[in-house]
């Protein structure tokens, strides 16, 4: 699999709550604009990649890949539905990736789509038969183990934490796409209602609807398309580990990405991480390499994953802000990065970036069922 990947297209919807659009228009409108932005027709496309954790689970469709292709004039080609908790898109990615390496395919449609139907505050419980679900674990009190473990172990602060939420709020004010533009203080971060301790209302992502698209070539057609120069999907962790501060599976697809595509964590100019809860951003920040173990939180203090930092890390808002449609989110991370490596991010551009890293993560993180997705993108 030598041949190049490259990112022609890209789409997205605003992400928030659209109760009166279907999960199929939704994918349907990313799908477009990121078949307009590739200058592709339908009948190019040789297949379609379709992630979406809760169609089929709480919408009861489970065919949203052809349904929206059929929204798109695609016919007659394979499409391929994938479930992966909140990796469900950067799998169906993975999976386009691949494919178009092994010369399967010449052009091909990722889509990730998701409608949270879900009342407000409440929580997705992914695998509800697992016997620590039916005892009641839900994400935010196992995020909540997870950063006071980090807080013993590295005397990472609330206040540090609140800071990811901070920033965040500030790129995604930037975000026209974003579900929430307003900004946020340290403080009221700290004095929002408290969900799980430390985590307050503010550190946790919000249930959101959206879809995200890329359209995929092997050959490159114009000087805004880029390399998808590493594609790596991790799981496999399904003991009950010690510690939590750290996640074996991102910290070996990162690994791996990284020699595939010829770089490290110096080389990047921006990141996208899965900041579903403010503890995730610093332990990400840790398993990429972007600072030493237990130092996250000090990295984030300093501003240097701010935008006008270091490495400016979400600047699309993250989940916290931009919203957090499951099955599209590691879509639009890639969608986000693309733009940014296109130049073309408008208020929130990093200057001159080059390099980019989207990663994301799918399961309880805590232990079981994990998953881990990074994909690296350049320009050529």
């Amino acid at each position: 699999m030598t041949d190049a990947v490259w990112v022609a297209g890209v789409g997205m919807t605003s992400f928030g709550r659209h109760p009166q659009t279907s999960l199929r228009a939704l994918g349907r409108v990313a799908g477009l604009d990121a078949l307009t932005d590739a200058a592709s027709e339908p009948a190019e496309i040789g297949a379609v990649y379709c992630g979406s954790a809760l169609s089929l689970l709480l919408q009861g469709e489970g065919a949203p890949g052809q349904a929206i292709g059929w929204e798109l004039g695609i016919r007659g080609v394979p499409v391929f539905n994938v479930a992966n908790a909140c990796a469900s898109g950067a799998t169906a990615l993975h999976l386009a990736w691949r494919d178009l390496a092994a010369g399967l395919h010449d052009c091909v449609l990722v889509i990730g789509v998701d409608k949270a139907l879900m009342p407000k505050g409440s929580v997705l419980k992914v695998g509800a038969a697992d016997p620590e679900v039916r005892l009641g674990e839900i994400f935010p009190a196992t995020f909540a183990l997870v950063a006071q473990q980090h807080m013993r172990r590295f005397g990472t602060t609330p206040a540090q934490m609140a800071e990811i939420s901070v920033k965040n709020h500030r790129h995604g004010s930037l975000n026209p796409l974003a579900q929430f533009n307003q900004l946020l203080t340290r403080q009221e971060v700290l004095d929002s209602m408290m969900v799980a301790d430390p985590l307050t209302l503010y550190s946790c992502c919000p249930n959101s609807d959206g879809a995200a698209a890329l359209v995929l070539r092997r050959q490159r057609r114009g000087p805004r398309d880029l390399v998808l120069a590493a594609s790596v999907l991790s799981s496999g962790q399904y003991d009950n580990p010690r510690d939590f501060t750290r996640w074996e599976c991102e910290i070996a697809a990162a690994k791996a990405a990284y020699a595939l595509a010829g770089t490290g964590p110096a080389g990047l100019d921006v990141v996208e991480v899965h900041d579903a809860f403010t503890i995730c951003e610093i332990v990400h920040y840790e398993g990429l390499g972007l600072c030493a173990p237990g130092a996250g939180g000090a990295l984030a203090e300093r501003g240097a994953t701010a935008l006008g930092g270091r490495v400016p890390v979400n600047p699309s808002g993250g989940l916290l802000a931009r919203g957090h449609p499951p099955g599209a989110s590691g879509v639009a991370q890639v969608v986000e990065i693309a733009t940014q490596l296109r130049g073309e991010a408008g208020a929130r551009q990093v200057p001159n970036a080059r390099v980019g890293l989207a990663q994301i993560m799918g399961g309880s993180q805590a232990g079981d069922t994990q998953a881990c997705a990074v994909h690296i993108l350049r320009t050529y």
